[in-house]
């Protein structure tokens, strides 16, 4: 076991025989990963009520209160237990924006939300990054995706953003970004190449 590995499975460790710093340390190990789950889900009218990061932060209060509950074994099912909190959460304030207007586009299901919170980064960062490292297949890619964003320069990690989690066209984002088209694919391109080596250097 690398001692990337070994991190999660250690704080996870102590934060089950009660060490309260462990279990924040864990959680904020998802702290990227999560806000970029989030910000896939939001779209339309509820991104304009409803902020990525404050969803995250409300998710880790409901993961502090319910930690006792927890019956995974390991990193994998923790990350989807705190997804699914978040999928829980955001369909929590979908409907109360639901019962206080009605300009929203669409009813998003829970089930359709937590479909969306299982695939879209993951996808992403499989369908972008030319070959997986090592490390990437031992950790969710998306959990290192999320976290190599981070370290982009803020127009590198907003191109990657909209064009591979939100899906927009070029065009789109070039208007969005305030630069021609042809700017904005260098710009995309530039920071795919940054990307794949900031997961590179984290290779043991």
């Amino acid at each position: 076991m690398s001692q990337t590995d070994a991190i999660p499975n250690r704080l996870l460790a102590q934060a089950r025989a009660g060490d309260a710093a462990a279990l924040g340390q864990l959680f904020e190990l998802y702290r990227n990963y999560l806000r970029l789950i989030a910000r896939s889900m939001l779209d339309g009218a509820l991104r304009l009520k409803v902020d990525a990061s404050d969803l995250v932060q409300e998710t880790f209060l409901k993961a502090h209160r319910q930690f006792a509950g927890f019956a995974g074994r390991d990193e994998p099912e923790l990350i989807a237990w705190l997804r699914q909190i978040l999928v829980r959460t955001l369909a929590d304030q979908a409907r109360y924006h639901r019962r206080r207007s009605r300009n929203l586009r669409r009813q998003v299901s829970l089930e359709e939300m937590r479909e969306n919170a299982a695939g879209a980064a993951q996808q992403a960062l499989a369908d972008s990054l030319p070959s997986p490292s090592s490390l990437a297949v031992r950790r969710e890619r998306a959990v290192l995706l999320a976290d190599a964003l981070e370290k982009l320069p803020a127009d590198y990690r907003e191109v990657f953003v909209l064009r591979n989690i939100e899906h927009m066209p070029f065009n789109e984002i070039a208007v969005r970004m305030g630069r021609s088209s042809g700017a904005t694919r260098v710009l995309w391109t530039r920071a795919m190449r940054r990307l794949g080596q900031l997961l590179e250097e984290n290779e043991p």
